[in-house]
């Protein structure tokens, strides 16, 4: 069994962040979004993705240095802002499994995620959403990480904040357990996982290995 792991939200409480710097920046530029709207549109989707949306929903053409400036002002805000989700190092190192990180975010982002909340170590391989097609809900990602892993889908769970995320691992045939433990999650979020396909939900990382153990193939 392979275990893949999202970053935002699963490994790292990044994403009230993101989307608190994502909605400064898009305002200063003249879309007037809050921190809400961003999390409610945006959690789990590409930069690329978000951007094309963008730029469709308001006829516009978005800044080409747009990625420079919201990965400026979110890395300086991790640097001093940024922590783990809680537990989250017990309880990967509790599954003997093997495990990699398909996150939606860019490759710098990731590494510097992992490296400021001390959990660079625990993953010899990262995927990003840059390196295929298309990012989450489709199964690009996911797909592209388990050939890499040289692991069949069928026997891949994945662990999952957004609903993109948990649509995209089911569009590859794999197993997924959402996970509403991070900063962003409101009371709503369990049941958007759940209408996104989730069967399993935990709060806790602390509940990640049962969950987990629930879904090992006889």
């Amino acid at each position: 069994m392979l275990l893949i792991f999202d970053c935002d939200g699963v490994l790292v409480d990044s994403e009230a962040l993101a989307c608190e710097i994502d909605a400064q920046i898009l305002t200063g530029i003249g879309l007037p979004y809050s921190a809400q709207d961003i999390a409610r549109k945006f959690v789990g989707v590409s930069f690329k993705d978000m951007v094309a949306r963008l730029e469709a929903e308001h006829d516009c053409t978005l800044p080409a240095d747009l990625g420079a400036q919201l990965d400026t002002a979110l890395f300086a805000k991790f640097e001093t802002d940024l922590k783990p989700i809680e537990g989250v190092r017990e309880a990967i190192l509790s599954l003997p499994w093997p495990r990699c990180v398909a996150s939606s975010s860019t490759p710098d982002r990731i590494a510097l995620s992992l490296r400021i909340t001390g959990l660079l170590d625990l993953f010899d391989h990262v995927f990003s959403a840059t390196q295929v097609a298309r990012g989450k809900p489709a199964p690009d990602l996911f797909l592209h990480a388990a050939e890499q892993m040289s692991a069949n889908p069928q026997d891949c769970v994945v662990i999952e904040d957004s609903a993109a995320g948990v649509q995209g691992a089911l569009a590859a045939g794999m197993r997924v357990i959402g996970f509403v433990g991070g900063a962003h999650c409101g009371p709503e979020h369990a049941e958007k996982l759940r209408q996104a396909g989730a069967r399993i939900i935990i709060e806790r990382m602390a509940d990640l290995k049962s969950a987990v153990q629930g879904m090992v193939r006889p």
